[in-house]
């Protein structure tokens, strides 16, 4: 692999605390990040705002003005990334599916290509910029956009289960599973909309675990993390 779209959790970003961010845990997800940049692999990056505001939270709300709540919680949750990333001596820029200048660049797929491919992550705020997809669908369409060779998603769970496990003492973990097996045994792990996406666009994905930063390279490189989600 050498383009990877990575999905990062918004509430793996605050590292099971009760504040929006761990600082410290985010600084060692950018010094991952940045190893993996030095490495010549190419990052694009979709953040989730579970730590902020998730559109189904907003019971009340009308949908969309809920989900447009979640879209600029993900914008705050790029410019803190890209902040640390900047910090770490990554040159990273934040495009946005809605515009938002000068807080962030219009979302363009051959302006994101053409960064990728001279070393800056871009990181890709507002989801899609539409109500009712989630992040997970906005990462799997950008991945596709940008021709990255996989997703990665890391996330507040170390697998895909075919069950809750922590509900469910007998659920088993699952280290490779067919996309369509996802789908068919309704796998909450992974947005079904974004499991489909990648199904029919032959883009495999990795789901894994974010409590230890440095399995972001781990599972670039291929390291048995996490769970393999297979097109076929």
């Amino acid at each position: 692999m050498k383009r990877i779209l990575l999905k990062l959790s918004g509430e793996a970003l605050a590292n099971g605390t009760e504040e929006l961010y761990d600082g410290a845990f985010v600084d060692r997800v950018a010094a991952a990040i940045k190893c993996a940049r030095d490495k010549g692999y190419e990052l694009g990056i979709v953040v989730g705002a579970g730590n902020i505001w998730r559109g189904r939270q907003g019971t009340d709300m009308d949908r969309t003005a809920a989900d447009r709540m979640g879209m600029l919680a993900t914008v705050i949750n790029s410019l803190y990334l890209k902040d640390a990333l900047i910090r770490a001596g990554v040159s990273t820029e934040v495009m946005t599916a809605v515009t938002m200048s000068p807080i962030a660049l219009p979302y363009s797929a051959d302006a994101a290509k053409e960064m990728l491919a001279g070393g800056t992550v871009v990181i890709f705020g507002a989801g899609l910029g539409i109500p009712f997809l989630s992040t997970d669908t906005a990462g799997a369409v950008r991945a596709v956009e940008v021709g990255a060779d996989a997703m990665l998603m890391a996330k507040n769970v170390d697998h895909i289960y075919t069950d809750d496990p922590r509900k469910n003492p007998e659920a088993k973990m699952l280290t490779s599973v067919k996309a369509s097996e996802v789908l068919a045994m309704n796998l909450k792990a992974i947005d079904a909309t974004a499991t489909a996406f990648c199904l029919s666009c032959g883009l495999p994905i990795r789901v894994f675990g974010l409590s230890e930063p440095e399995d972001i390279l781990a599972a670039i490189e291929g390291a048995k993390v996490g769970t393999v989600i297979t097109a076929e």
